[in-house]
This record gives structure tokens, sequence and C-alpha cells, in this order.
């Protein structure tokens, strides 16, 4: 039965059908082979129930908050702050663009949001200071991926709501694998500032800090406003994305007068789009997850796992090269959704913990964003840019390779994802 779903799937993806139906159709076809005698009406609740979920509720506010910070003010000033303090090092244009990336990440959790708000706004700056187009390229798109760790994290909702994890130890567990991600690609750009003669900028005066972050103070509290409020337990990640968008408007309409309320009407329609297509493949992976629960593939997995006396360490190397496999062919939320549901059970009966695993699922689902030939921030940024793909993906392996290092450093030492939710959590 497997084999025939996955060989239906793989001739839907091959044909080029969309991958709501490379999900949607093998599923419905599982049940007319398999599971006859079950209800149509459970397949329409099962379809529901993929959505019916207040924890979702964040993702549309997010994704909001986060196109109304791009088409206004509050990405320019965080960005402008960040080059303040970090563009007199060398190499400082790309020091800023992952400083940046994290600010930006910090209060949208969208990856290709972050491309997109910082392509056009941070790109020239890197050529004119001596970076190669090659670098530049890859340098913008592999930062992008902070977003997706740097918490309010997409990724992390939607796993939380498929794992019933905690959403707010997943954040925290994302702020250090964020930054640990950073750092990694901070040590790339001083290597490519060495070798490329690229010299330290004007250091920026204390004066000139200051104002910035006078400029930037209604930019800074958006994160202050969302981190704080989970941590401090006065919002649920939920509301605390509800909150997000109402100061996003305020201060973009009100404070900073950069979109008026017709920019922001076309703001929502666009982000009802983008909303919509992440529903939809999140409903058919409802679908898709209830039958490969039914026919008991995770007991399938664990038994096989045990037959070959298998460990936690070995579990987690596959786990690594099926997303891997995965990413490189069918954009991330899809393998999410596909490759979550037997694989959790399976991970926490051999003692993984779940935010664990959490932080390794999401370090692959990000490495899938720029891994080619079908990485989505690389077709955000060939657009944002206007910029040939083959240049970027030529421009983003370097940036692969590194992530595959920092990928294999978190799934082997726990401490890296776990400290910090334990040290804010108990």
């Amino acid at each position: 039965m497997i084999l025939l779903v996955v060989l239906c799937a793989a001739l839907l993806l091959v044909a080029g059908f969309e991958m709501f139906l490379v999900l949607g159709v093998p599923a419905l076809m599982t049940k007319e082979l398999f599971y006859g005698r079950l209800p149509d009406a459970a397949v329409v609740q099962k379809i529901f129930g993929g959505v019916d979920h207040a924890t979702l509720l964040a993702i549309p506010f997010f994704i909001f908050a986060a196109h109304l910070m791009g088409s206004g003010q509050i990405a320019r000033r965080l960005t402008g702050l960040v080059q303040l303090f970090l563009g007199h090092t060398r190499g400082g244009t790309g020091h800023t663009v992952i400083g940046g990336a994290m600010m930006f990440g910090s209060v949208s959790g969208s990856a290709p949001a972050t491309v997109a708000a910082m392509g056009k706004m941070i790109y020239p700056q890197m050529r004119q200071t001596g970076y190669s187009e090659r670098f530049s390229l890859g340098l913008l798109v592999a930062s992008a991926e902070t977003a997706l760790l740097i918490p309010p994290s997409i990724t992390f909702i939607i796993y939380g709501w498929m794992t019933g994890t905690s959403i707010a130890r997943l954040f925290a567990g994302g702020l250090m694998v964020g930054v640990f991600l950073g750092l990694a690609f901070a040590v790339m750009v001083m290597i490519e500032a060495r070798r490329a003669g690229i010299t330290a900028g004007a250091r920026a005066s204390w004066g000139q800090r200051l104002r910035g972050l006078q400029e930037a103070l209604w930019a800074l509290g958006m994160p202050a406003v969302i981190l704080g409020g989970i941590y401090s337990g006065l919002f649920t990640p939920t509301e605390a994305a509800a909150v997000a968008v109402v100061y996003a408007v305020f201060v973009e309409t009100v404070v900073y007068r950069q979109l008026g309320w017709r920019d922001v009407v076309r703001i929502t329609e666009d982000s009802a789009v983008a909303t919509t297509v992440i529903f939809v493949l999140l409903a058919m992976g409802g679908l898709i997850s209830f039958f490969v629960t039914l026919a008991q593939v995770p007991t399938a997995i664990s038994d096989f796992l045990v037959s070959i006396n298998a460990g936690p360490l070995e579990f987690l190397l596959v786990v690594n090269l099926c997303f891997l496999i995965a990413g490189m062919f069918i954009d991330p939320n899809s393998a999410l959704l596909i490759l979550v549901p037997p694989l959790f059970p399976v991970a926490t009966s051999l003692g993984v913990d779940p935010v664990h695993f959490g932080m390794i699922v999401t370090l692959n689902i990000s490495l899938g964003m720029i891994t080619p030939p079908f990485g989505l921030d690389i077709f955000v940024a060939s657009s944002t840019l206007d910029k040939p793909v083959a240049t970027i993906i030529r421009g983003v392996w370097p940036f692969v390779a590194v992530n595959i290092l920092v990928l294999l450093v978190v799934t082997y030492v726990p401490g890296i994802s776990l400290w910090v939710p334990n040290l804010i959590f108990g």
C-alpha cells in the first residue's frame, strides 16, 4: 500500500501537479482502495479538521504582519539600526544582511518574506562594498533561513500543532539555534571579506547610533511585544500574532505614515492569498496524516529500527537524509506535513525530546528553502532582484554545505536546542 501511494505521489509531482493534489489524490486513492468501508463524511471531517485549530490562527496574523512590515518602514529601520552597529566591522555589509534577516525574522516568521523585504534594500550595498554577485545572492537567500528559527516562526507553529509540542518552548529553542546558524554564516562573511580584500567601513558615532535607535524605537517594539508577551505568559502565540497585526497597522499608518488605508487593503488581499496556499496544504496534510496513522506506518518504522538495532543516532541521520532529499523536490511545508506524522512517534519512542526534534525538523525545512533545484527562497530572490536562478544556485551552494554542518551539530548536541527552553521554563 505504501509503495503504491508513494508511486502515485511521485508521478503527480513529476507531471507538474500542484502540491495539494500531490498530497490529496494519494490519500483519496488510499481510502478507495484499502478503506472502502470508511464513510465519505469521515474524509471531509479530516480535511476540515486539518485546519480547524485555534493555534493555526497565528499563521494568517503573522503573514499579514510580515507583509505590512515589509511594505512599510519597520523592516527598513530595523536593518538600518543593525547597520549602524555592525557596518564598521570588516565585511560589515554582510554582517548587516545576517543581523537584519534575524531582526526581521523576529517579527515576521517567514523566510520568503525576509528575502523579498531585504533583497532590494541591501543587495546593492553588498555589491558596492566589493562582494561578488554570487556571494551576495547566496548570503541574502541563506540568511533568510534564520527567520524560520528566530521566533515567531510559522514552521514552529505548524510543527507544534501537528505534534502537540509547546510552541512557547519551540520558540525558546529556536532562539539559540537561530543565533548559532547566524554565527556560522558570519564566519563565512569574515572569510569572504578577507579573501576579497573588503575593508572595514566607517564607524558610526554614538550620536548616530542613538538617533538610529530613536528612529527604530517603534520598530523594536514589535519583537518586544511578541516575545515579551509570550514568555511572560501574557499572550498565547496566537494572541501575540493578532497583537502584532494591530501594532504593525498602527505604527505603519499612524506613527511612520508610510502606508495608507488603500495600501493596507491591498496587503490584506496579498496576505489572504498566501494564507490560503498554506491552509490548503494543511488540510490535505491532515488527510494524508490520518491514513498514515491508520496504516500504522510509525509502528512499522519502529519495528524496522528495532530489527536492525538502530538507536537514536542512526534514526536522526535517516531523518536528516529524508528531509534533505524531500527538500530538493517539494516545498518545505509539504515535506513537513508528509514526514513528521510517521517520524515523530518513532522519535519520541527512542527518547528524542520533542523540542530537540522540532529544531532538527525546522533546520531541515530551512535547508530545503535554499536547496536546488526547487528551493523556494531561490525563486523569491530571482523574482525580487531580477537575477537568473542559475546564478543564485551557484552562490548558494557554500551556504548549503555550512547549513548541513550546523544541522549535524544541532542533531547530535541536544543542549543547543534545549538549553534556553529549560532555562526559561524549567
